[in-house]
C-alpha cells in the first residue's frame, strides 16, 4: 500500500464531500515507464476510498482511440472526467505525490462538487478571454 492506514482515513474523510461521480482515467504502459505500476496503485487505492470515484485502465500504446480521445502525450498521465464524461483538461503526468497529491484530490473535489476556489474576479477574467489557454504548470521536489 502506498497510502498508511492515517492518510487513508484522511483521504477518506476528504472524499465525503463528493456528490458527483469523478473518474479517474490512467494511461500506463508496462514497458519504459518508471512509474507507472505505483500510479495505478495510487488511482486503486485513492478510488477504494469513495464510492463516488472509479478507475479506468488505458495501455497508452495499443488504446490509441482513448489517447487520441484525451490527447494525453506521454505516461503515466490521469484525466479526470466527470460522470458525464465531461473533460475539463486537467492532466496530471507522472506519480502525483507530494504537493501534486493535494492538488489531485482538490480537482477531484472541484469537478465532483462542481465548485471552485477561485475568487469571482479570477472566474470574470477567465470568461473574458477571446483564444483557448494552454496552461501546463511543472513542479520539482527541488
Amino acid at each position: 500500500m502506498l497510502l498508511g492506514a492515517k492518510e487513508q482515513e484522511a483521504v477518506k474523510q476528504r472524499l465525503s464531500t463528493l456528490t458527483g461521480q469523478v473518474k479517474m482515467v490512467l494511461f500506463e504502459t508496462a514497458i519504459d515507464c518508471a512509474y507507472c505500476p505505483q500510479t495505478k496503485q495510487l488511482v486503486e487505492e485513492i478510488a477504494a476510498l469513495s464510492p463516488k470515484l472509479e478507475v479506468e485502465v488505458h495501455n497508452f500504446r495499443t488504446d490509441e482511440d482513448a489517447v487520441a480521445q484525451y490527447g494525453v502525450k506521454q505516461v503515466p498521465a490521469i484525466v479526470l472526467v466527470d460522470e458525464h464524461g465531461k473533460d475539463y483538461g486537467i492532466r496530471f503526468y507522472g506519480i502525483p505525490s507530494g504537493y501534486e497529491f493535494a492538488t489531485l484530490l482538490e480537482d477531484i473535489e472541484m469537478i465532483s462538487t462542481q465548485k471552485t476556489s477561485l475568487s469571482q474576479k479570477a472566474l470574470d477574467a477567465l470568461q473574458s478571454l477571446a483564444t483557448p489557454v494552454h496552461l501546463q504548470v511543472f513542479v520539482t521536489p527541488t
